[in-house]
């Protein structure tokens, strides 16, 4: 027999409850809250239980890939919701002692290289970041935002038209991690 249709489950912790208004999946769990859009008719959403099922009307290389791909995204946002996602950067300055400072969700990097006009990198909202001696850390429940939080850093400090080798200065990515949940 032949099947017609892809159908995934996703099992939902106890301590975490999931809600499916239209399009968007909202996700409450101890450490905070997650909500997404999804605009994808070929794959439709129904909680049944403990479960999240996904279902696809055919089986297609498409249908599977957006499942597949919903899938994974439905499971960060779990996974977020029960534990943090946190990036650990290091501060590294040898030529010119920086100073970082954080103001109106932005981090604010002064005397880089030398230079007269501090960079500045966007916090996205819902992320804390901390910083403490020459480590800079980023949590939050969202991989998506932590994850592009931590890059806004880094990208900040990018060096232009001067030997990479010689000039390491700059704030970088050192670990990635999620924050385990205190039972």
């Amino acid at each position: 027999m032949v099947k017609n249709f892809v159908e995934e489950k996703i099992e939902i912790p106890d301590n975490v409850d999931l809600t499916i208004d239209n399009d968007l999946v909202k996700v409450k769990g101890p450490k905070g809250e997650n909500q997404r859009k999804f605009k994808i008719p070929l794959v439709k959403l129904q909680k049944t239980d403990n479960f999240l099922v996904l279902k696809t009307s055919r089986n297609t290389k498409k249908e599977k890939r957006m499942l597949y791909t919903t899938r994974s995204h439905i499971k960060n946002l779990i996974d977020g919701a029960i534990n943090e996602y946190v990036y650990t950067l290091k501060i590294l300055s040898s030529h010119f002692p920086m100073t970082v400072s954080i103001s109106n969700n932005e981090l604010i990097i002064k005397n880089f290289l030398g230079e007269k006009i501090p960079r500045r990198a966007q916090i996205l909202t819902g992320i804390n970041v901390d910083i403490a001696g020459d480590i800079v850390t980023v949590s939050g429940t969202n991989l998506e935002s932590a994850g592009q939080t931590a890059s806004n850093i880094e990208q900040a400090c990018r060096i232009t038209n001067k030997d990479r080798r010689v000039f390491m200065d700059g704030i970088w990515l050192t670990s990635k991690a999620k924050d385990k949940a205190k039972k």
